[in-house]
């Protein structure tokens, strides 16, 4: 009987450790400190209970029973799965890795837009005046602040917080700010059928990080694009410029007669006449003292350029460029080259294999040149797939081997061009003899003119008019001339770039694939602002709704709410019926 109550109080007393182990856990999350106390409790409590185990399997052989090993089984298999989860879920939120699926990438950054907020040289944050939280648009803010600790992003109710929605100069519920430092933008007014768009955010982010601004003049008065909107205009690409801090406008040489000298860019878009001997001087003159220019020429026209091209080393090709291979997926016949290879440069280091198109383009012929660095942008497809027709006149386009070229056919190049330091002669005096006295002298110093630079040098002072009293001495000899002494300015370097077509940057084809980044990235090269980033820019997302008639929304709604479901209930009675 004794030995019987012992085992029975021994059985009781290995009870105590759950009892403890509720206790420490009970402390320990009701006081939310998990100090001495409850680490007390939890660890004699999980010590009784684990000797309690041992001592029970013991005296009743309990771990080999089959039942005790299945068990055990199922509870390391259940611990193991709850360990892999967890390690999952630790991996998910220390490294994200998503992937979007969607044909528009519409849940991705845009590689341009990643660039420049990894960069950001300061915090930058956004504020959005609204009550309600758009899901779409705060996962296109969490994937702008995933970049970079930099960006931040704040919901702001303007009732709530009256003193900063005037500090915005908010007025209506909507509107999205951006803040660096102490400038503040708007980017839009974001509503039920508007939401934020990224091309708008990173066009107003790249605005407000890049407080320089460069201006870029667009050659007019020979037949080039028109830059306001209209057929065959280029007004969407003059509006992208204005989104990368540019400040654009015309340029008439036959007015003025040269380029001005704060332009950082000139552009010749798709000129239909020649210009005239004097323009073209005055272009060839702007790239010797450092200038950058876009040629985009098309075919059946005739600039007057070749002088200057011929500088450079590139020759424009009288005959059409035909790629068939994108006949049917551009959809804009063999006449339109499709682009898919690029060549190695900050232009076009970030297309990979992407698409742009170029309808009605001219072939370049390019040489080499001593102090010219030539790099081809854009390459067709070879032979047979694109080919320089010259027969333009013929319906059928036929590869014929005595006039046509094969491909690959280069229809951009990118050149650059350094300038040779030129001699500037700084005037400096002769020592005059010290044992004569000096006359009463006036020096006169004028600042010696930059020749070459593109950003203007820091140039001496002229020095004050002194006048020296002495007493009456006979007149000195006169000082010898002052001899030039040649110093040398930093040398700069001219960029060039030729495209042998202009429609491609044309209204409605300007947003199509990588047509619109080959343009904006050849004039944010040309500007030599090399802290802007080039890549790919983010796209409008497309409409992909469908707008259906009654009929049309009735039959829908008949055939998937009554027709299917029948058909569907008539195959599984057939097929009861056969295996019954």
């Amino acid at each position: 009987m004794k030995i019987v109550a012992k085992k029975k109080l021994w059985k009781y007393l290995f009870w105590l450790g759950p009892f403890l182990i509720t206790v420490g856990l009970t402390v320990g999350l009701v006081s939310e400190q998990w100090g001495l106390i409850p680490l007390v409790f939890l660890i004699t409590g999980i010590v009784i209970s684990g000797l309690g185990i041992i001592w029970q399997s013991y005296q009743s052989n309990w771990w080999n029973r089959r039942s005790t090993q299945a068990g055990t089984n199922a509870l390391v298999a259940t611990l193991a799965v709850l360990a892999i989860l967890g390690l999952i879920n630790f991996l998910g939120t220390r490294y994200h890795l998503r992937a979007d699926l969607t044909e528009a990438q519409l849940f991705t950054l845009a590689p341009q837009s990643r660039e420049l907020v990894r960069v950001l040289p300061q915090p930058v944050k956004v504020w959005v005046f609204d009550i309600n939280q758009n899901p779409q648009d705060r996962e296109l803010l969490e994937n702008y602040q995933r970049q970079s600790s930099k960006f931040k992003y704040e919901y702001i109710d303007p009732q709530a917080r009256p003193g900063l929605a005037e500090k915005f100069g908010v007025k209506d519920y909507g509107e999205v700010y951006l803040e660096s430092g102490d400038k503040r933008q708007l980017v839009q007014t974001i509503n039920e059928n508007e939401r934020l768009s990224e091309i708008r955010l990173t066009g107003r982010l790249q605005q407000l990080t890049n407080s320089t601004t460069a201006k870029v003049y667009l050659l007019q008065g020979h037949g080039e694009r028109q830059l306001s909107p209209g057929k065959d205009a280029i007004s969407q690409a003059v509006q992208g410029l204005g989104n990368k801090n540019f400040i654009t406008s015309p340029l008439n040489l036959g007015e003025t007669s040269k380029v001005p000298q704060d332009a950082a860019v000139v552009i010749v878009a798709g000129p239909k006449r020649g210009l005239f001997e004097g323009e073209v001087k005055a272009l060839q003159e702007y790239l010797n003292r450092g200038g950058n220019l876009l040629l985009m020429i098309d075919p059946n026209t005739d600039p007057k350029l070749n002088s200057l091209l011929q500088e450079w080393g590139v020759r424009l090709d009288n005959r059409l460029a035909v790629d068939v291979s994108g006949e049917s997926v551009v959809g804009l016949g063999p006449a339109a080259p499709l682009v898919t290879e690029y060549g190695q440069h900050p232009i076009t280091k970030d297309f990979g294999n992407g698409n742009s198109f170029y309808p009605i383009a001219r072939p370049l012929e390019i040489t080499s040149v001593p102090g010219v660095q030539a790099t081809p942008l854009l390459r067709t497809k070879p032979y047979p797939s694109s080919w320089a027709e010259s027969d333009l006149q013929s319906e059928k386009l036929e590869f014929n081997a005595d006039k046509d070229l094969k491909g690959p056919l280069t229809l951009g190049v990118a050149l650059t061009r350094k300038q040779a330091a030129k001699p500037v002669s700084t005037p400096q005096a002769s020592p005059t003899p010290s044992s004569l006295p000096s006359p009463t002298t006036q020096s006169k110093t004028s600042p010696t003119p930059s020749l070459s630079t593109k950003t203007p040098q820091a140039l001496p002072l002229p020095s004050p008019t002194t006048q020296s009293k002495t007493s009456p001495t006979p007149p000195a000899s006169p000082a010898p001339a002052p001899s030039p002494t040649p110093s040398f300015q930093t040398a700069t370097e001219s960029r060039l770039v030729v495209l042998g077509n202009s429609d491609f940057a044309t209204d409605g084809l300007f947003q199509q694939q990588l047509n619109g980044d080959v343009f904006l990235n050849s004039v944010t090269w040309l500007s030599q602002q090399d802290q802007q980033p080039l890549s790919i820019r983010p796209k409008e997302p497309k409409n992909r709704r469908i707008t259906l008639t009654n009929t049309q929304a009735n039959l829908l709604i008949l055939s998937s709410l009554l027709v299917l479901p029948l058909i569907g209930f008539a195959i599984a009675v057939i097929i009861w019926w056969k295996r019954r």
